[in-house]
């Protein structure tokens, strides 16, 4: 039943595709390929905040592509508050040969095809970018969606049943024994929570 829902909504959602040259979103993804990606965004509402950067890198038979990393940062009508530049460091000076929305996220798009995309609390990542894609092609992002911190939790959950799991990034770093590259921005986070990702799955391999 949960197939049939997921397949129907996938039916839907291509259906309301606007630009058929986006056709290949909706493409059957390879199953050694992946996109894991990072916004940087004004603030923490989808509804009212907008992304800063994208950052994101291939995965490819259990190897990350660094070779293929995508970094664009995008104009925003609103200001950067001084919270979140202490976090991602990116100024209004920054953003001053920055893309627009649209031509940002088609590039992403082109960039991630059919692949399944990986996160770190990536429900708020891919809302950030379907805030855009909605109006821009009619649909929200296909792909299938991985959750690096729900692999985390599971896999600790067994062992510390009942227990309280710190699901915070730099704790799920360092107990998985990868470095902090130190500078917060979209590509370095992509990179970390790929690092993250190929750590988990070959342990539960």
């Amino acid at each position: 039943m949960f197939a049939f829902f997921r397949e129907y909504k996938r039916r839907a959602n291509r259906a309301k595709l606007k630009d058929e040259s986006f056709a290949f979103l909706f493409d059957t993804a390879l199953d050694d390929e992946y996109v894991v990606f990072d916004t940087e965004t004004t603030g923490l509402n989808p509804k009212e905040d907008e992304i800063l950067s994208i950052g994101a890198v291939k995965i490819k038979d259990n190897k990350i592509i660094t070779s293929e990393t995508f970094e664009v940062y995008i104009k925003n009508l609103k200001a950067i508050n001084a919270k979140s530049i202490q976090i991602h460091r990116i100024r209004p000076c920054d953003l001053q040969s920055a893309k627009n929305s649209d031509e940002a996220i088609k590039e992403f798009l082109r960039f991630i095809g059919s692949r399944a995309l990986i996160g770190y609390y990536l429900e708020f990542d891919v809302e950030m970018i379907n805030k855009y894609l909605r109006p821009m092609l009619g649909i929200t992002l296909p792909n299938k969606m991985i959750e690096v911190s729900e692999i985390y939790f599971e896999k600790k959950i067994t062992l510390i049943p009942q227990g309280n799991i710190d699901l915070r990034f730099d704790t799920i770093l360092r107990n998985c024994n990868i470095p902090n590259m130190g500078v917060h921005n979209a590509v370095n986070d992509a990179i970390m929570t790929a690092m993250i990702y190929l750590k988990l799955t070959k342990e539960k391999k």
